[in-house]
């Protein structure tokens, strides 16, 4: 068997001085060899023994009535049916879709802005990075203490600039406690969506850039019509990301509101949790539950679906 071969293209033939660039061997015809089963059974069995089977239990402790001591009371859809006429339930869920609506809104631009400028080679910026990542490395808990004290009407922030937050008390209206809410969440998990596209922006080929400079496009434009449009596939996925962290917040709305003032800041899993574990009705947490975790999913399948994401293909996917 005979083959053929055509000329390497200039770029190819030579490095700097002259020299001949050496290219990896390549067998011609190899079969590509794909992992095994095997290698996805601890993985597989991981995911069924902490994700699957709890999902199972609570889908079964939504049909009963149980307070947590003896056996749980089989009640049909007696839950289901209560959760449906229940107006803090249905309040909840839109307060859920609306908290988590505004930290897409706030976090998707400033991860994209640091990450793309995190990327870059400017001067110091691996330890301004470093800095701007410590929040991530604290839990959601310490983040919302830390800034409880500091909003603390009587003796944080707000108690010394009363010429910008008035009484101070941001967390005893609707609006205040809200927007805290989204910017203690933007302020941990900004840098955590910054981090995905910081390893984004770095994956893409410099030589999209070194043409468009060519052509003449300044770096407004090749941000517009180079960077965010390869940066479209990890958009859509820390937006999932986002979508899912924001309905199943609880911890933030716990220590912070504590669903206060009055049920203004009540999200669905902040209401699952005085349910099941302050009223003892855990057949009607686990409904919530549930729910919420139906809801995550549809909002998830819906930007996947808008997005096109479930239709791109890479040209090594599955190697």
């Amino acid at each position: 068997m005979t083959t053929t071969s055509t000329a390497p293209p200039p770029a190819a033939r030579g490095g700097r001085a002259g020299r001949p660039l050496r290219r990896p061997a390549r067998r011609s015809g190899a079969a590509v060899t794909r992992p095994g089963f095997g290698w996805a059974v601890p993985a597989t069995l991981f995911f069924a023994l902490f994700a699957v089977l709890p999902l199972v239990l609570v889908a079964v402790l939504s049909f009963t009535d149980w307070d947590g001591l003896g056996a749980p009371r089989f009640a049909g859809l007696a839950n289901w049916r209560a959760l449906l006429h229940d107006p803090t339930m249905i309040r909840s869920l839109w307060l859920s879709v609306l908290i988590t609506v505004l930290g897409v809104a706030v976090q998707t631009p400033l991860s994209i802005l640091l990450g793309v400028w995190a990327a870059g080679r400017q001067r110091n910026r691996a330890v301004l990075s470093a800095v701007f990542f410590v929040p991530l490395l604290l839990s959601a808990t310490a983040v919302s203490v830390l800034w409880r004290a500091v909003l603390d009407p009587n003796f944080g922030v707000p108690a010394q600039a009363r010429w910008l937050f008035g009484d101070g008390n941001l967390l005893g209206m609707r609006s205040g406690a809200i927007g805290v809410l989204v910017f203690v969440g933007a302020w941990q998990y900004t840098p955590f969506h910054t981090l995905i596209y910081q390893g984004a922006a770095r994956a893409i080929p410099e030589v999209l850039y070194q043409a468009a400079q060519i052509d003449g496009a300044g770096t407004v434009r090749q941000f517009f019509h180079i960077t965010l449009p390869q940066l479209r596939n990890t958009m859509i996925t820390s937006m999932i990301l986002m979508v899912v962290g924001g309905l199943t917040t609880f911890d933030t709305v716990l220590i912070l509101t504590q669903g206060g003032p009055g049920t203004d800041t009540t999200i669905s899993a902040y209401y699952m949790y005085e349910r099941a574990f302050k009223s003892f009705d855990f057949g009607g947490g686990s409904a919530i539950a549930l729910v919420l975790v139906l809801v995550a999913t549809v909002i998830s399948l819906v930007v996947v679906r808008v997005s096109g994401y479930d239709r791109m293909r890479g040209s090594t996917e599955g190697l």
